[in-house]
């Protein structure tokens, strides 16, 4: 009956425990908002642009060359790599705290009263402590730990993508450069033979000295562009170079041209980010954190119950000294109560609850920043596809405007600044083709990165 009784109580306690959310496990989210790509992204499938591979998306094989040794090299993923060993340890610590704790203090007295002989004892105790964990404190503090190593291993995955994806979108930056101090070299070359012409047709008397300083003026003005375009391709290499951990040098690339894409840049379900993007579920471990922060919190109000005990032997027992020593033994329980604690141990979890409901309103805006950048990513891919044949019709179309000005200017029905015009006029509209190839190529890259792709 009395076995009976026990049961009961303890029965009851646990009941009275988990009600009071000492007990509680974290849940984490599984819905996300309506539309959370925006009204014009209806996703068709499961399948997701940020469930290949790195290997797969970028085929490029100096790209891939790249982020291999980007991955080996960074500091910042290597600190991140680390970061996930600390909470391992941490992690470890949490749960070595259920276990007892053990240590050894031998101690050794020599004494004498009214200058008397000397007496020496001595004692070679083990001692033992163990915390009781009957309200939670040990319990919350261990899943804690394990939150904070899951969100330590979010991190590392979250620097693994931003890695990835800042090579790729830097070597893009590098291949629209090329491409672009290609054309205006190009041009530059152009400018000077009409200027050398020109300057022949004002000898024979059939053009003015207004028209030479014209074109040398546009000359000069294509020129120092074709410096400036120089200048920002070595400030992208050495960004590309500070990514490798690598000192300023030559980057090994292909050519913008012969980039490849994947043929549908399928989003897949909104639900799918809560999985896929890192830093979204950083954001809900911030929240489990916070949870089990909340928690522990709570159990500050219960007593803490600690089984102490000492083993050893000592040759000193009171007033009697015997040799050789005996054993001793002895074990105490003691429960600790708070009493005039309440006040602050009440602000205290009203602060934690404070922090799970900020945590909470973290997780919310990381999951709506992430649904806006697949959507801007997924518009600025479309835009630039559908821009692409537009830029191809209109650079026919200059091309023809400046072959046509150029031999009206020699019969005497054109001035220079048509020619001027048209030339110009081709030469901006093949370096914005080259910049938006750029964009369409940044634009997937981006929306690799916006759905969580890059992973382990």
């Amino acid at each position: 009956m009395r076995r009976i009784q026990q049961l009961s109580v303890i029965a009851a306690l646990g009941v009275t425990l988990g009600s009071c959310g000492i007990y509680d496990k974290y849940h984490p989210v599984t819905e996300v908002p309506e539309q959370l790509f925006g009204t014009g992204v209806t996703p068709t499938d499961s399948a997701s642009l940020g469930t290949l591979g790195w290997q797969e998306m970028f085929t490029d094989p100096q790209l891939a060359d790249l982020i291999r040794e980007g991955l080996e090299r960074n500091t910042d993923y290597r600190t991140a790599q680390l970061k996930v060993k600390e909470a391992e340890a941490v992690l470890l610590s949490s749960k070595l705290a259920y276990l007892p704790s053990l240590a050894l203090s031998p101690q050794g007295v020599v004494s004498s009263f009214d200058r008397s002989k000397a007496i020496q004892t001595y004692t070679l105790p083990v001692t033992a402590n163990w915390e009781l964990d009957l309200f939670g404190k040990l319990r919350n503090a261990k899943r804690q730990a394990q939150a904070a190593l899951a969100q330590s291993q979010d991190y590392r995955q979250a620097v693994r993508t931003q890695l990835i994806a800042g090579i790729a979108n830097t070597y893009y930056t590098l291949l629209m450069l090329d491409a672009q101090v290609d054309i205006a070299t190009e041009t530059q070359t152009s400018w000077q033979e009409s200027l050398a012409s020109i300057q022949a047709l004002m000898q024979a008397g059939q053009a003015n000295e207004t028209a030479v300083a014209q074109i040398e003026a546009a000359y000069y003005a294509v020129c120092s562009a074709t410096l400036d375009l120089k200048e920002q391709r070595n400030q992208v290499e050495n960004t590309l170079a500070l990514l490798l951990a690598r000192t300023p040098g030559p980057i090994g690339r292909g050519r913008i041209e012969t980039q490849t894409l994947p043929a549908t840049l399928s989003t897949g379900i909104p639900m799918e980010l809560l999985s896929h993007r890192p830093d979204v579920r950083m954001a809900q471990r911030s929240v489990e954190q916070a949870f089990y922060a909340t928690q522990a919190a709570r159990s500050a109000f219960y007593p803490s119950i600690t089984l102490s005990g000492t083993a050893g032997w000592s040759n000193s027992s009171g007033a009697l000294i015997s040799n050789p020593a005996k054993f001793l033994a002895s074990a105490v329980g003691s429960l600790t109560q708070p009493l005039f604690a309440r006040g602050q141990l009440a602000g205290q979890l009203k602060i934690a609850k404070a922090q799970q409901e900020e945590a909470r309103l973290g997780f919310e805006q990381t999951l709506l920043t992430a649904g806006t950048e697949v959507n801007e990513a997924l518009e600025q891919c479309q835009t630039a596809h559908a821009k692409a044949e537009l830029f191809e019709r209109q650079i026919a179309a200059l091309d023809k405007a400046c072959t046509a000005s150029s031999l009206l200017m020699q019969h005497g029905t054109a001035t220079y600044l048509d020619v001027l015009t048209a030339r110009q006029s081709l030469l901006e509209a093949r370096l914005t083709q080259v910049a938006n190839r750029f964009s369409e190529l940044q634009g997937v890259v981006n929306l690799y990165h916006a759905l969580g792709g890059g992973t382990e």
